[in-house]
């Protein structure tokens, strides 16, 4: 049953660093959210598994539909949104030269490629942050040689990926690429795997290892599941496990600018330039790196977000203007209508709790 209006309790204060508030502290509606607990519970959202909350910087609302916090929860490609920020964090101190570093010399010992090509050579970090590099690779088609379950079928991904063709657009007079960004979405799994192995050349330390030292330690996260590839290489395209209260934390250290507890963790910098536009998708979808930004909520204010996502309708996201972080995650994995799912939770629910 949801808790009676007015009576909603204060989340558990742990020593996870985690500040706690009551939501009507920090201007949501307990009304509006504990109607959001009714209608979860009763089957009108499905497979919700935990909603939570943070605004002004403080968790205030937290609450779990199966299990308790201290599961992990499969992120799928939202672990991709983690992965951009280790590449910052490797270049913010230093290990990889930045954005610009082409992808080819980090392996040598994959080469001679298949299909070779200059703009193969030209490929950057960049063009795998914002999945737009010159590859034939769309897990959005069924056909694409690139698409991710041909790549979990063989041993070696990093091979996988370098071997892809270039890819070819049809068009019917339309100029290429989108004018507004320079660059061609194709949202392309295997290329967020290889920058996980361009993280372990450049870092010369597994993913795991430098993610716990440099990202998970200073977060106070203390526990974490990675899936890992028939070689061994940490998969950072998908599958990572964290709690939700530690999945929430990485959305507000991004709130914060980069800072969690008054410790920097990520630059400033490295957190703008990967929550702005890099690549266009849809009229309403635009894309950062391994960030994704559009309005949510309907009327005369919707709300600008940068969030993570991945397959199921997990949605971890960051609205700015409002000064409000929240994680939604579910099991409807390859599920009709799992994304709109949680886009009706967060535009009817958690945006319409905010009362200023």
């Amino acid at each position: 049953m949801a808790v009676p209006s007015g009576a909603r309790s204060v989340p558990k204060a742990l020593a996870d660093g985690w500040p706690t508030a009551s939501v009507e502290s920090v201007g949501l509606s307990a009304r509006r959210l504990d109607s959001m607990e009714a209608a979860i519970r009763s089957g009108a959202f499905k497979k919700v598994t935990s909603v939570l909350i943070a605004r002004r910087g403080k968790l205030a609302f937290e609450t779990y539909f199966d299990g308790t916090r201290a599961d992990l929860r499969d992120t799928r490609s939202a672990t991709k949104s983690i992965t951009g920020m280790l590449v910052g964090i490797a270049i913010d101190k230093g290990f990889l030269a930045g954005v610009d570093a082409p992808i080819l010399p980090f392996f040598p010992d994959k080469q001679p490629v298949k299909n070779p090509d200059p703009r193969k050579d030209a490929m950057t970090v960049e063009d795998f942050l914002t999945m737009s590099s010159p590859l034939e690779c769309d897990d959005w088609n069924g056909f694409s040689r690139g698409n991710e379950e041909r790549m979990y079928l063989i041993e070696d991904w990093v091979k996988f990926t370098l071997d892809l063709p270039i890819r070819g657009v049809m068009t019917t007079g339309s100029k290429l690429p989108d004018a507004s960004t320079g660059r061609r979405f194709s949202y392309c799994t295997a290329g967020a795997s290889t920058l996980g192995a361009v993280l372990e050349r450049a870092t010369h330390s597994p993913v795991p290892e430098f993610a716990e030292g440099h990202l998970f330690s200073p977060l106070g996260i203390r526990e974490s599941q990675w899936v890992f590839s028939p070689m061994g290489l940490a998969q950072t395209g998908g599958g990572l496990r964290l709690r939700s209260r530690d999945l929430l934390k990485l959305a507000q250290l991004y709130a914060n600018g980069g800072l969690w507890d008054r410790t920097r963790v990520v630059s400033e910098s490295w957190v703008k330039a990967s929550t702005r536009s890099h690549s266009r998708i849809d009229d309403r979808t635009e894309y950062g790196y391994f960030w994704w930004l559009r309005r949510f909520g309907s009327g005369e204010h919707p709300h600008t977000a940068f969030y993570m996502t991945g397959n199921g309708g997990q949605k971890v996201a960051v609205f700015p203007e409002i000064d409000l972080v929240t994680a939604i995650t579910t099991t409807n994995y390859g599920t009709p209508g799992m994304h709109d799912q949680t886009d009706r939770l967060l535009a009817e629910f958690v945006l319409g709790s905010v009362l200023d």
